[in-house]
């Protein structure tokens, strides 16, 4: 009975990124900017934080882990990151870019997150995945590292600091927080993307020292 818990912890984790993504495909910011879509997107998220520790804190308890949570459990983590970025970076968080005519010229993001960044992010965990099953299909344990969990952190932290930004930023603009808040939001960003540049590079790293390992002789 409590073997099939923790996969169902994951499946389920799998089903509330789908309803995260509905309520951030529905929000547009300064239009159908409805705050709830963004209040129920930050507890889903949330949510789906604590049943990724809950699952599998209860396999390792239960030593039920197997190959199902191995594979899907990182996948829902990614597809999570990976489609939050996407949102952020894409039509429904933009706003017009004025110059100094007042006449707007261009959009921006108001997450702070631009195209390139996903495509870093995508980059590094599509790299990461390749050699993961490159060195297992070979014998080769390469596990997931402590960079990579911290990787996760950060992520996870920019998504839900970006959601309340977003959610927040009339109000933070009235009581003039705005310019501190966008400049905490930025350093949230940055820290994201240089430890995901960081935790890819030690997996690349780990690869290499991993195949320059002589092979064991019986």
């Amino acid at each position: 009975m409590f073997r099939h818990v923790p996969n169902a912890l994951t499946g389920g984790r799998l089903l509330l990124a789908i309803v995260f993504f509905v309520m951030l495909s529905y929000y547009q910011y300064e239009m159908r900017g409805e705050p709830w879509f963004l209040i129920v997107a930050f507890v889903i998220y949330c949510i789906a934080l604590f049943t990724d520790f809950l699952d599998g804190y209860l396999a390792r308890k239960w030593k039920v882990e197997g190959a199902f949570g191995r594979v899907v459990d990182p996948f829902v983590d990614k597809v999570l990151v990976i489609g939050s970025f996407i949102f952020f970076a894409g039509k429904n968080f933009t706003i017009p870019h004025h110059d100094i005519s007042q006449i707007p010229t261009n959009v921006k993001t108001i997450t702070g997150v631009v195209p390139w960044m996903v495509v870093l992010i995508l980059g590094r965990e599509l790299l990461v995945t390749s050699l993961r099953g490159l060195s297992e299909s070979s014998g080769k344990n390469f596990g997931a590292a402590f960079s990579g969990k911290l990787k996760m952190v950060f992520q996870s932290i920019t998504i839900l600091v970006i959601l309340v930004y977003v959610n927040s930023l009339s109000w933070l603009s009235r009581h003039n927080w705005d310019r501190p808040a966008t400049v905490f939001r930025d350093l949230c960003i940055w820290a994201t993307i240089f430890i995901t540049v960081a935790s890819g590079l030690l997996y690349v790293q780990r690869a290499v020292a991993l195949y320059q390992k002589p092979e064991s002789r019986s």
